[in-house]
């Protein structure tokens, strides 16, 4: 056996299903080794397709997703999508060739130092130098990434070493299950308790980190005991359902939103789960005068405007269940203060129920979504403006039913990441939102998902420009430059794929396509004209609205 294949059974000890990449000269020992392996390779078009599908399955199952590519150029292809797990805190595990040892220190034909050029971006990378070391470097590479807070790691292995012959003594290391449940200290738990007892407007800020806990039913049980609303990030939706009493909202979009007036309004944040990447605490904290309590399993991350008053570090569905207990024997809190502003806000919503305007408004597009989604079914968005409606405006039941990359917040996300989703649920609907400058970022991965027979639905946006900066520039300059430009047809581009295309015409088709994309056993794209005045529309809206609030804030001080 030699070092190639010595990592596939490594590889396969792990519980790896999928590898997702390209092929390439310096990785062709690794590739003949895994034509006896269980595990699937998928072959993709670009390697930052690759990449992203890893991200989307360590998001969705917890356990790293592999990517891998040969050197040089294949390699800086993954960086975009590798940055994007890492930043997002899903598991993942990249490797790459690299040219033979006798090589490293030379300028040599697509050479880079890649150690160096992971360090940044990963958790850990290492070089197979050694052949005796390799199965530790796989189980340490597996650790890292899985381990909270999750992210990615980087193995790279020079060619020549890739061929070398190891013992028969070696072989993979046992991936051994270990317990993440670690309580957190009572001390702190008594803190938290005195200081939630004593605010008269608490508020839940859930985060990720929730979501990888499986915290969902413990936050339930908290929030129907306790009575505390609770917003969350984009990459905790779902975590608690959207039809819960006390779910308020979804916070993140770059305005001062319904959400971020609860908060300014609390007197004490309950952050759950949550990191500063998903959300700048200076978004709702500018004032750096409300009490936090973090309840996580790593500690708060140094931030200015993000000054805790107690840390509770531990497993969070104990955590809540033991604040449960403590104060579900005390009086509720009152959250009706919360609840009406909630309410406006829904109010907002509904007034677009009936809306058949074409080309069709982004809520109006999500509701006709979400009429065909059913609550297990998952979204994926990709970034841009759709992404801000997304937020807003698509109601979940489930965490991890709508996938949103916000710590990174990569373009091209989407379709490649559906690919993986429908890959871990390939008996759920699986919708990719995309704006149409997105989409052609990583367009090339439909012929992957028609090769490899992954049902997907992407539905476009189009407005024939990058929306959110073209929002941006108006809003901040009443004009906007170099963000336009023309599209393909997009049926045809479908059909030229193999793939089905649809083209809505008028507002009152939308919700049948869906319903016969969702029907088809290929690939199907969906091409929507989206009216984008709603963005400034939303801006100037939202500002009257805060403006109100904080009238009212001031009056009542």
């Amino acid at each position: 056996m030699n070092v190639a294949q010595l990592l596939v059974k490594c590889l396969e000890k792990e519980g790896v299903q999928f590898i997702f990449g390209i092929p390439g000269e310096e990785v062709l020992d690794i590739m003949d080794a895994l034509q006896e392996s269980p595990i699937r390779f998928i072959t993709v078009r670009h390697e930052q397709g690759a990449a992203f599908m890893a991200d989307v399955y360590g998001r969705l199952t917890g356990q790293a997703g592999v990517c891998l590519s040969t050197l040089g150029p294949g390699a800086t292809n993954l960086v975009t999508g590798v940055t994007d797990a890492n930043s997002d805190g899903a598991p993942l595990v990249a490797i790459t060739g690299q040219v033979s040892t006798d090589k490293l220190h030379l300028t040599a034909h697509q050479y880079l130092d890649l150690n160096r050029m992971f360090a940044p971006i990963t958790k850990r990378t290492k070089e197979v130098l050694n052949p005796e070391t390799e199965e530790e470097i796989v189980r340490l590479a597996f650790k890292y990434a899985e381990n909270e807070m999750p992210g990615a790691t980087h193995i790279t292995i020079p060619v020549d070493i890739a061929k070398k012959e190891v013992s028969e003594e070696d072989v993979p290391l046992s991936r051994v299950p270990i317990s993440l449940r670690e309580s957190a200290d009572r001390t702190t738990i008594l803190e938290a308790f005195d200081l939630i007892k004593k605010s008269k407007r608490p508020i839940l800020l859930v985060g990720n980190g929730a979501v990888r806990a499986s915290a969902a039913a413990a936050l339930t049980r908290f929030v129907q005991t306790v009575h505390i609303p609770v917003i969350n990030t984009m990459m905790a939706k779902g975590i608690l359902s959207c039809d819960n009493p006390y779910y308020c909202c979804t916070v993140g979009i770059p305005l001062k939103d319904y959400g971020n007036i609860i908060l300014e309004q609390a007197d004490t944040v309950i952050a759950v789960g949550y990191d500063i990447v998903e959300y700048d605490p200076r978004n709702w904290n500018a004032r750096r005068n409300t009490t936090i309590v973090h309840i996580a399993s790593m500690p708060a991350d140094i931030n200015k405007y993000y000054q805790t008053a107690t840390q509770v570090v531990g497993y969070i569905p104990e955590s809540l269940d033991e604040l449960t207990y403590l104060l579900g024997r005390g009086d509720l809190k009152d959250s009706a203060w919360a609840l009406k502003i909630k309410d406006a806000a829904t109010e907002d919503e509904a007034s677009f129920m009936e809306d058949t305007s074409f080309p069709m408004k982004p809520q109006k597009i999500l509701m006709d979504v979400r009429k065909v989604m059913g609550e297990e079914d998952i979204l994926i968005s990709d970034v841009g403006a759709h992404k801000m409606w997304v937020a807003r405006e698509y109601p979940c039941f489930r965490p991890n039913t709508c996938l949103i990359s916000n710590g990174f917040a990569s373009m091209g996300f989407a379709l490649p990441g559906a690919i993986a989703a429908k890959l871990v649920y390939p008996k759920r609907k699986v919708l990719a939102v995309t704006g149409d400058g997105g989409l052609l970022m990583n367009i090339q991965e439909l012929e992957t998902a028609v090769r490899i027979h992954t049902p997907i639905v992407v539905l476009i946006f189009h407005d024939s420009s990058y929306g959110l900066i073209k929002w941006k520039q108006m809003a901040h300059f009443g004009r906007s430059c170099y963000v336009d430009f023309e599209n393909p047809d997009f049926v045809l581009l479908a059909e030229s794929f193999h793939a089905k295309g649809y083209r809505v015409t008028k507002a009152e088709e939308l919700v049948p396509i869906l319903q016969d994309a969702f029907k088809q056993e290929v690939p199907c794209l969906i091409d929507c004209l989206v009216d984008y005045d709603e963005n400034l529309k939303l801006t100037a809206h939202l500002k009257d609205v805060y403006a109100t609030y904080h009238v009212k804030e001031l009056e009542g001080c």
